[in-house]
């Protein structure tokens, strides 16, 4: 196959020069650039995010509601995952008693799940106000790593959760052993360190509390003892 003649461009720069725009116009077409090239910065695990909202028409057999909880399949693998979910996610439109997590995979925000029936919460009661901020602080607490890097040898972050009340947010953060103390303690000393000192709670607007020890927990059945 014959190759194809290359061109003499000798004495044409000038010319070539006309067409690559403005300064301004080269400016905004490297930084275009640049950013399609950036990569993700990849959170250290793969998160996920559940809505769950009080279903008043359906009750379970026991005569209490149901509440529905669904994975919005908002998978977060990245930084910029998050904040494209965090920041089309208005918080202040989710109405009262409904709740939306940040859970990493393979965790359900569900006291009896398999992973976190051991396990306990604390909760930081918010005023509106203030709620999707100090949200946005947590969870970015959360897939930073900073509150797993806090709990004792052993224990695992579960997620973190805002839930809607009349005049406040409820704010949980979860890990997976209740038992150990300084767990417990450690992430209540990392938010309060974290957190600015305006968004800082007062020490009666925060608690801790096992998943067992709710009224609505439902563990799992005593086996039966053997027959004689």
């Amino acid at each position: 196959m014959a190759l194809r003649p290359s061109l003499i461009t000798r004495g044409l720069s000038s010319v070539s020069n006309a067409d690559t725009g403005s300064p301004a116009e080269q400016r905004d077409d490297a930084k275009k650039n640049m950013l399609k090239a950036m990569r993700p910065l990849p959170t250290q695990h793969y998160w996920d995010v559940y809505f769950d909202r009080q279903n008043k028409d359906v009750k379970a057999a026991d005569g209490s509601y149901t509440a529905t909880l669904e994975n919005l399949g908002s998978q977060i693998e990245s930084v910029q995952d998050f904040w494209r979910y965090n920041n089309n996610t208005p918080v202040d439109q989710i109405k009262m008693r409904e709740s939306i997590y940040l859970f990493k995979q393979g965790f359900q925000p569900v006291w009896e799940d398999r992973r976190n029936i051991n396990g306990g919460s604390w909760t930081f009661r918010v005023p509106k106000a203030s709620g999707p901020d100090f949200w946005t602080r947590v969870q970015l607490m959360a897939i930073g790593e900073k509150l797993q890097s806090c709990l004792d040898v052993g224990d695992q972050l579960c997620g973190v959760g805002l839930s809607v009340r009349f005049n406040s947010h409820l704010i949980s953060i979860w890990h997976r052993d209740a038992s150990k103390q300084k767990s417990i303690d450690a992430i209540a000393e990392t938010v309060l360190e974290e957190l600015p000192e305006e968004l800082k709670p007062k020490p009666d607007n925060y608690f801790y509390k096992k998943h067992s020890d709710h009224a609505g927990f439902k563990g799992p059945a005593a086996p039966e003892a053997p027959k004689a």
